[in-house]
């Protein structure tokens, strides 16, 4: 059973909250202060799952293409590569450093746009987050989180 909060919204009314409504606002509050605008999909794009990015240092995105079954939208500026997943792959995911997640696909404010470098041949812009999760712990020797010891 999920965990519930209530927010007052005037005057003998309450509204519930669950769980994830306040991971969510938690989040946008976290990233307002540091981001100034959204990676801009390509207008035939669908997006049904909503969609996020994982940003890692323009060094491991070569490393990274050859290791990924499907390759989603990837952008690239001349510090980061930008790898667009589906909205919550943060969700009891711990990414590796040094990716940094962006929920909304809002990145930080930086002369220039990161340009689109890749487009896949289908209709979503997705790369599939577990296999990028699991090449980006191959790449910079992390064990995932999954598989580490649990501690008392």
């Amino acid at each position: 059973m999920g965990m519930r909060g209530t927010q007052a919204t005037g005057p003998g009314t309450a509204q519930v909250l669950t769980l994830d409504s306040l991971v969510r606002l938690q989040r946008a509050q976290r990233t307002s202060a540091t981001v100034s605008r959204r990676l801009p999909l390509p207008e035939d794009m669908a997006v049904p799952l909503g969609f996020d990015a994982v940003a890692v240092p323009a060094r491991y995105g070569p490393l990274l293409l050859p290791r990924l079954p499907r390759v989603g939208c990837v952008y690239a500026d001349p510090a980061d590569w930008w790898w667009i997943v589906p909205s919550d792959s943060d969700v009891a995911l711990e990414w590796p450093a040094p990716a940094r997640y962006a929920a909304g696909a809002l990145v930080p404010h930086a002369p220039g746009t990161p340009g689109l470098i890749h487009r896949p041949d289908g209709t979503v812009p997705y790369t599939p987050p577990i296999p990028l999760y699991l090449a980006l712990c191959g790449i910079t020797g992390t064990t995932p989180a999954w598989s580490r010891p649990l501690s008392a």
